[in-house]
């Protein structure tokens, strides 16, 4: 039953002075609340006992992103949309910008706060397993002064905290030491987004002459808190990546873990899918080695060797120039969140530019202006396309109509499509206008530049 508001007083101070002098003054009566995502779901189903709430919604003081040369701290009402579409989170901290996107809708992720996920405590909630691998460390405030804590202690149960009843978390502060570090995040769940998780996984990895010198594995809706396999990490530490070690650690991350049967999945299930997760992080930090030596070669480019090196991935100069710029880089998460921050960023004649690169669906023939790695790709990609002359028939007939309502060629992610997919995709979009067209063409190119990049480190 839904709850009645008359039950419930709210007020907004609008500084952070003010409600710290009322969680002095009394410090149980009142529940502080930031963007209400949590809250208003168990207001909305009548389970909020009839409370007295105190709003944080965009106080200064807890709603910033600032970074010194050796750390980023997080003001703890911070969106997720902050954390998203920021340039230092995507690109030294991928793990955190990935849970951000997962975190339910857009709308919720325009709501919600970091700060709300870690006092809400859900042992299922995506950004609290990148907090555990980043080392976080927590800034609680109150009317008696500021403590530190860190983030691995915060959690002493279920729903369970360290935070006092007078406190609020001010911010959190993250060290910038792992842009040298895989970067590795899984959530298995009904959906990537607006689903709770079964079972999430982040990790951090980091090889020396093909010897784990630092791994960091955390896990979330597996037990009461979000937790560190820290046995997991121990046995692999000093170790090199074979079979019998990751099958090692695939045993060791399934004994770690207290997983429970509920409505979304169960204990078994939870468990064999952690144990999954665990092997396939280390297989990728293995593939890690190769790209170090991939970036350790191509950082050390002057810009304009480095743009012609890139340029095959996306086909545009601007984004080519823009990535160049920006390098170093040292893990692909970090090259992929900063090629699609530049993407979404570039004017659509950049765009254009990159869709003119590719050949025709259906045909294969690149234009005379991509580059031989560029064609190569286009054909790899359009690997799945039919050659049954009916089918070539009306991909041409449908690529012909889109060239005429749109003044340029169709751009698809072929990558593992089939042909008939294809045209259904193709006929489907032929229905939308100028300006959504160009939209899904522009998501459909940044998936190409993604595939791309891949293939370009693993060369």
């Amino acid at each position: 039953m839904r709850a009645d508001p008359a039950d419930y007083e709210m007020i907004a101070p609008g500084n952070l002075p003010d409600v710290l002098s009322l969680l002095a003054a009394e410090p149980t009566q009142w529940l502080p609340i930031a963007g209400g995502t949590d809250v208003m779901v168990v207001y909305a189903a009548g389970k909020l006992a009839p409370r007295k709430l105190v709003s944080l919604w965009n106080l200064p003081e807890l709603r910033h992103i600032e970074t010194s040369g050796t750390a980023l701290t997080i003001g703890a009402c911070s969106t997720y949309t902050d954390l998203r579409e920021h340039p230092v989170v995507a690109r030294e901290f991928p793990i955190l910008a990935s849970a951000a996107g997962w975190t339910g809708s857009i709308a919720n992720q325009n709501r919600g706060t970091l700060g709300g996920n870690i006092v809400n405590a859900s042992p299922a909630a995506d950004s609290l397993p990148a907090l555990l691998v980043y080392e976080a460390e927590l800034i609680l405030i109150s009317a008696r002064g500021e403590r530190r804590v860190p983030y691995v202690n915060f959690h002493t149960g279920y729903k369970q905290t360290l935070l006092a009843p007078d406190e609020l978390i001010r911010a959190i502060r993250l060290p910038r030491a792992y842009s040298q570090h895989l970067a590795y995040s899984r959530k298995v769940g009904a959906r990537n987004a607006q689903a709770i998780s079964k079972v999430f996984v982040a990790a951090l990895g980091k090889l020396e002459n093909g010897v784990i010198v630092d791994v960091r594995i955390a896990a979330g809706s597996v037990a009461p808190i979000p937790i560190r396999l820290r046995e997991t990490e121990r046995e692999l530490h000093g170790k090199q990546i074979d079979p019998p070690v990751i099958e090692l650690a695939r045993k060791i991350a399934m004994s770690e873990v207290r997983p429970i049967d509920d409505i979304r999945s169960t204990a078994a299930y939870r468990k064999a899918v952690l144990g999954n997760l665990a092997a396939e992080f280390l297989h990728a930090l293995s593939a890690h080695e190769k790209e170090r030596a991939a970036f350790a070669h191509w950082n050390q480019l002057a810009v304009p060797e480095a743009e012609k090196e890139i340029l095959p991935c996306c086909g545009s100069i601007a984004w080519a120039r823009e990535l160049a710029a920006r390098r170093p880089f040292y893990n692909g998460s970090s090259l992929i969140a900063a090629s699609d921050e530049i993407w979404n960023s570039l004017d659509f004649r950049h765009w254009l530019e990159a869709f003119s690169k590719h050949p025709r669906i259906g045909e294969r023939k690149a234009p005379a202006s991509a580059s031989q790695q560029s064609a190569s790709w286009s054909a790899q990609e359009q690997g799945g396309v039919s050659a049954d002359d009916a089918v070539r028939s009306q991909l041409a007939a449908a690529n012909r109509e889109y060239e005429a309502r749109f003044g340029r060629v169709f751009i698809v992610c072929a990558t593992g499509k089939s042909s008939a997919e294809i045209l259904d995709i193709l006929r489907r979009r032929l229905q939308n206008d100028e300006a959504t067209e160009l939209r899904e063409a522009g998501e459909e190119q940044r998936r190409i530049i993604n595939i791309r990049l891949r293939k370009w480190l693993a060369q």
